[in-house]
């Protein structure tokens, strides 16, 4: 892998936002605790960052009670809470530079890549923004002399946790439909990466989200995150992340007060290639399935099923083009691929290698880490996986390619939905019956045909089985952020 280059380097942002947003106001935790943020490019602390835990989700909690119940965000217009989230899509754009750059301090993606993220951000709250003055009930022509009616309603106060793989995009999705909605929010973001978020909330308060309605708390997943999945007076419970996690989140929010829950989480999603595929793009398509951002994707295509009659050659042009690849420095503008977001992460994808090579799997490329300064994992492909394989088998959120063979269509399908995990999955192929015994046969919430992770704030995304509960995106959002209540008067 190429590691030197003359590339143009960008200049990385000031950092801000440390503190806890509450109630409209940046303030210091009630411990007066910190916690150090991570540049996992080079191993340093950036910064430290105010540590929320229990007493701070409860200041939060009551803050957002407030203005859910009391404040002027109930008595706003839905048009001008529309207008709010376009004013902050605005000024996310205005500031796009910016918070791309601190995307890639404390996360480690490439900056062209956050700076792409940015973009989705900025289409996700114009998206949720034209929503929130189209969302009504309807008329049901019950027996009787009764009118009868349906109310969509905001769920009230609503936590959300999001994860470190892309931290700027999961709040979107996170916030978009929530205040579209007229929720108010508590958001813990995810430790290893707080700045990004801290950077919006202040955006949010810039453009006139009035106090309460928008509430921030830093801090970590057993302290922050327990109490708010816990907590009595929080409505409902956003969760992305591990799915080990979500259990836990899952099993707070019922041993409580039941609160409503949505979940998306882990994944060993299938990519299928069959010999009449274009071989090229379904090359380039594959690489980019598993490495983009790091391989810390939950819908990474890691399962690479490839028809055994164009296995060898597939192999040898996937090798190819990862040893092309320029590791290193995120604001280097030929860098395609950074750090891993932490030296924990990093150690758990290395422990993955090396239980590849302990399996029997063939290291094909990579395998290793890449210096010693920061969290680089070297692209790294294995060929001869077999089902029962761990690396075949558990999800590595890393740069770690598995290939398997296979030799026909219902085989694959029979092999592709043998996981506990159903987010996504792809096929590629010229042949439009394949196409469509793939999209129909395999359990997961998103199949992509000749192509891969493409996103739109329109299209729903969330998984079967053990990828989650509910849908983020498109008009089914919303359905996680509104109770429907029927009306029925008599005439």
């Amino acid at each position: 892998m190429t590691t030197m280059s003359s590339a143009k380097r960008i200049q990385p942002p000031q950092i801000t936002n440390k503190q806890l947003f509450i109630d409209g106001m940046w303030v210091n935790s009630v411990s007066g605790k910190t916690f150090p943020t991570v540049n996992p490019s080079t191993g340093e602390v950036l910064c430290q960052v105010s540590e929320g835990d229990k007493a701070d989700i409860e200041m939060a909690v009551k803050a957002a009670r407030r203005a859910f119940e009391g404040g002027p965000w109930p008595r706003m217009s839905s048009a001008e809470r529309g207008r709010l989230i376009y004013k902050l899509a605005g000024a996310i754009e205005k500031h796009a530079e910016e918070l791309a750059g601190l995307e890639s301090l404390d996360n480690g993606k490439p900056f062209k890549d956050a700076l792409g993220d940015v973009g989705l951000v900025i289409k996700c709250y114009r998206y949720y923004a034209g929503w929130a003055d189209k969302i009504h009930g309807k008329t049901i022509p019950i027996e009787g002399p009764f009118s009868c009616f349906t109310r969509r309603e905001a769920i009230g106060v609503v936590g959300q946790i999001i994860p470190w793989n892309f931290p700027l995009l999961m709040q979107a999705w996170k916030w978009g439909p929530a205040l579209a909605c007229g929720n108010t929010l508590v958001l813990k973001p995810a430790e290893q990466t707080p700045l990004s978020a801290l950077r919006v909330t202040q955006l949010c308060a810039d453009v006139g989200f009035p106090p309460g309605v928008i509430n921030v708390v830093p801090g970590y997943g057993p302290t922050a995150g327990a109490a708010l999945s816990e907590h009595m007076d929080v409505d409902k419970i956003a969760f992305t992340g591990e799915t080990r996690t979500g259990q836990i989140v899952l099993t707070a929010a019922a041993n409580s007060n039941l609160k409503r829950c949505s979940l998306e989480l882990g994944g060993k999603s299938p990519n299928v290639i069959f010999a009449d595929a274009d071989l090229d793009a379904a090359v380039d398509g594959a690489y980019f399935a598993l490495f983009f951002n790091q391989g810390q994707c939950c819908c990474a295509g890691s399962r690479l099923f490839v028809e055994e009659k164009i296995h060898d050659e597939f192999v040898e042009k996937l090798v190819a083009k990862a040893r092309k690849q320029k590791v290193g420095d995120p604001f280097e503008t030929d860098t395609t691929q950074g750090p891993q977001v932490s030296e924990e992460q990093m150690n758990r994808i290395l422990g993955y290698v090396e239980a590849g090579k302990q399996g029997g799997a063939k290291l094909q490329v990579g395998g290793g880490r890449q210096g010693d300064k920061g969290y680089f994992v070297e692209p790294t492909v294995f060929s001869g996986v077999h089902d029962e394989m761990k690396i075949a088998k558990e999800e590595i959120f890393g740069p770690v390619m598995s290939v398997l063979k296979f030799k026909d269509v219902d085989e694959v399908i029979k092999r592709g939905n043998r996981t506990i995990y159903g987010l996504a999955a792809a096929v590629w192929t010229k042949d439009i019956q394949k196409a469509f015994a793939l999209a129909n046969g395999l359990r997961a919430g998103t199949v992509w045909v000749n192509c891969y992770d493409v996103f739109d704030a329109a299209a729903p995304f969330g998984g079967y089985k053990m990828s989650g509960l509910g849908r983020e995106l498109g008009e089914y959002a919303l359905d996680l952020y509104t109770e429907v209540k029927t009306v029925t008067i008599a005439i």
